[in-house]
């Protein structure tokens, strides 16, 4: 998937602020060597620094390290694989915000992790959790299959665990998970009912793909009179988010 880094960055900027409670529970101190882990376009891994610790950013996507290196020319961001990578000196801590869940090798994710922690290093992170964007997911399928693009509606961009299934999976990569919440976060979408298409074009832009540009709108205005009635709410929109918080330690 490609990203577009200014859209993220202008309307989708929730996707980092929310992220500035993680950093809370992250409680970075002065010294420490720390990973942001899908840091998209750096905005907490400065947040990060500003504590005082050392910090590198690394995301998959070219196109937001880009734009993190010229926002914030002073950290060590680099394009690299979550499900594949390895450090010369451990991390006192892994952070990572609004990315786990794309990843769908998870098991090559927490392992390449846990190898790169310190022994007591924690690993600090919030994803999408069970049932996020459900009705969304629900609606994008339903109108896809009407128009028979049956292969875009299968597409599979994102795993959301249950607390239970993920806290699992921490423990058996050898992890300690000493803290784990998922809850209902109502997100608001920008500019009022065109918030769904813009979400939909940013995230789920692998269900568009291939897909003729005048069809694509309708598919999008189809998508957003269904959600209308869950989503708006006297003309604010939000969308049904479920996030999973955990802290697990090696």
């Amino acid at each position: 998937m490609k990203w577009n880094a200014d859209l993220y960055d202008q309307k989708h900027a929730f996707v980092f602020q929310y992220g500035e409670e993680v950093l809370e529970l992250l409680d970075a101190k002065p010294g420490e060597y720390i990973l942001d882990l899908g840091c998209g376009t750096g905005h907490l891994t400065q947040q990060i620094k500003d504590k005082g610790a050392k910090v590198k950013g690394t995301d998959l996507s070219p196109d937001m390290i880009a734009q993190a290196k010229a926002k914030y020319p002073e950290i060590d961001f680099v394009v690299e694989n979550a499900v594949d990578f390895f450090t010369d000196t451990p991390y006192d801590a892994v952070f990572s915000n609004a990315a786990l869940h794309w990843i769908l090798d998870q098991n090559g994710m927490m392992r390449s992790v846990y190898n790169s922690l310190k022994h007591g290093g924690r690993f600090v992170a919030e994803m999408g959790g069970k049932g996020n964007v459900a009705r969304l997911i629900e609606a994008t399928q339903l109108v896809l299959q009407n128009h028979g693009y049956h292969e875009q509606a299968d597409a599979k961009m994102w795993y959301f665990p249950s607390i239970g299934e993920y806290t699992t999976k921490l423990e058996e990569h050898g992890f300690k998970v000493s803290y784990a919440v998922h809850y209902d976060r109502k997100t608001p979408l920008r500019d009022g009912d065109q918030g769904v298409a813009k979400w939909v074009t940013m995230f789920g832009a692998q269900y568009l793909e291939t897909i003729p540009e005048n069809e694509k709108q309708q598919i999008l205005t189809e998508i957003t009179q269904k959600l209308e009635p869950y989503y708006n709410e006297g003309g604010q929109w939000y969308a049904d988010y479920k996030r999973l918080r955990f802290v697990a330690v090696k």
